[in-house]
């Protein structure tokens, strides 16, 4: 991707947790990512494979351990302060994952989508009740829901009001942490159209973290996989989905649920064998190793780079 459409770049992007006197927790391992404006990269992996992590230190809520953040050609600081977190958060927001938690309970919704408004000092009094109103409409709400608090709203409500905080301050790139694994399949396609209607009317960027492999490739351009902190595959979405290369995302692909039930009922169920490894005090050699029925003795001893084995087509794999 040319320098000059890219909005948002990680350079060997790293966070390490150290817990007790000698353990590191590899959370997230030297993922260099390029994301171009207007552009949905979907970040698929099982549960711990550190998608979450890497879209929090992006932004900014967990300080990096090592490597870089670049926005709109800017180097981002190793950690923000108030004022950095004011700068970029008119240009940066964050969709949480669980509706019912990531609202606070004691705000009406008028007081938690204009919150933003208020504390970057966009706007005030008249004009915020105007805009949440407006935005209330836009993430097909009703205006008058604005004096309601969040225990009055389903799941896929909430969600929406959670939608419509992070986009009322206008930022160009969102980062999405699994915005439709708490609601329900009937709500899940509502959430993913809406997402993909505000991208084209406002222009956004999207990094899409989700499970769901399935609804990545509906609505993403690209598609990166991460398995135990490291990005193991990144490429066209419909490409990495039908025609997966490294042994991983083949078996993820395989696992992944077939959104049509008789299809569904009819094909071979396969399963990823094994958990994921301990991401603590990592041994050198593929991380999937232990989990590959591919696997050869070079993989156990060296750990392969992210390579290019296709334009841009990305794989880490001894085997590809």
């Amino acid at each position: 991707m040319s320098e000059k459409t890219t909005l948002l770049e990680t350079r060997n992007l790293t966070k390490h947790f150290v817990v007790g006197t000698n353990k590191v927790v590899h959370a997230v391992d030297d993922i260099s990512l390029a994301i171009g404006e207007n552009e949905i990269v979907g970040l698929v992996g099982e549960s711990g494979s550190g998608k979450t992590t890497f879209g929090r230190t992006i932004m900014g809520l967990w300080g990096k351990t090592g490597g870089e953040v670049w926005y709109q050609g800017k180097k981002l600081p190793a950690k923000y302060s108030h004022a950095d977190f004011n700068r970029y958060s008119r240009e940066m927001q964050m969709i949480f994952q669980d509706p019912y938690s990531s609202l606070n309970p004691r705000m009406t919704v008028r007081e938690i989508i204009g919150e933003g408004l208020k504390i970057l000092g966009m706007e005030r009094g008249k004009k915020v009740t105007d805009l949440v109103g407006e935005w209330l409409e836009r993430v097909g709400l009703y205006p008058d829901h604005m004096n309601r608090y969040p225990h009055e709203f389903s799941g896929g409500q909430r969600q929406r009001i959670g939608i419509a905080r992070a986009l009322i301050v206008k930022p160009r790139f969102v980062v999405c942490d699994e915005p439709i694994s708490a609601l329900d399949v009937s709500v899940q396609a509502q959430v993913v159209n809406l997402l993909s209607d505000l991208r084209e009317s406002m222009g956004l960027t999207l990094l899409l973290i989700a499970h769901d492999l399935s609804m990545v490739r509906y609505i993403s351009d690209r598609m990166a996989v991460m398995y135990l902190g490291s990005m193991v595959e990144l490429g066209p979405a419909n490409a990495v989905y039908f025609q997966p290369r490294h042994p991983y995302t083949k078996l993820l692909v395989k696992s992944n649920p077939e959104p049509d039930p008789r299809k569904e009922r009819h094909r071979e169920h396969v399963g990823i064998e094994g958990e994921i490894p301990s991401p603590i005090n990592l041994k050198p050699g593929c991380r999937f190793a232990g989990r590959c029925p591919s696997v050869e003795e070079n993989c156990r001893n060296h750990t392969p780079p992210l390579r290019e084995v296709a334009p841009g087509y990305f794989v880490a794999c001894h085997l590809v």
